[in-house]
């Protein structure tokens, strides 16, 4: 059975009358259409139509891009469809892994992506090590400094402020305040242990 998938982004007032005109005139039986980004996994149609796939059944989008913007999680999708049993066409780039050239042109896909990955990896690494041997530590800069947090605490602890006047104080949220001073009590009592 031929099972049509056609997604449209959330972004843009579009309609999947197109795709889905398309995946009937190639023969789906059944089309599920949704309206979602390609970059999430989470898309409900998207999952019913993979539990949904048989052994022979083949999914069929009208563009490789329709069914996921990334590439890993297209290969994701694919190494779903291939356990069920399931092939996979793409009616624009003419992919087809039920056939001999289709499935090889997949696994060299798969090879760039892996590949890509790899360097990706390495390039990051090299420069997490170079910003490491600069005396660079990564991540987000604190906003409050020591002096600071320990304003904070000691304010809050004693009562003359609330942890909502130091959140409006110092521009942070009263989360964050309340986390600071979680932070120090546990420091206390665990030094009182000690």
């Amino acid at each position: 059975m031929l099972l049509g998938y056609a997604r449209v982004s959330t972004s843009d007032d579009q309609s999947t009358a197109a795709q889905t005109r398309a995946l009937r005139d190639a023969g789906c039986g059944r089309v599920f259409e949704e309206v979602a980004s390609g970059g999430r996994w989470d898309r409900p149609e998207l999952q019913r139509l993979l539990d949904h796939l048989r052994p022979g059944d083949t999914l069929v989008t009208w563009k490789l891009d329709r069914l996921s913007r990334s590439l890993r999680d297209a290969l994701t999708i694919m190494e779903k469809v291939e356990a069920a049993g399931a092939g996979f066409r793409s009616l624009t780039e003419a992919i087809d892994t039920t056939t001999a050239p289709g499935r090889m042109l997949m696994h060299m896909v798969a090879a760039f992506a892996e590949f890509e990955r790899g360097l990706i990896r390495e390039r990051t690494s090299a420069g997490l090590r170079q910003a490491r041997a600069e005396g660079r530590v990564g991540g987000r800069r604190p906003k409050l400094d020591v002096r600071q947090r320990e304003e904070i605490v000691e304010s809050v602890l004693s009562g003359r402020r609330t942890a909502a006047d130091m959140a409006r104080l110092y521009g942070v949220s009263q989360p964050t305040v309340s986390r600071i001073v979680s932070a120090a009590r546990f420091r206390y009592c665990n030094d009182r242990i000690a």
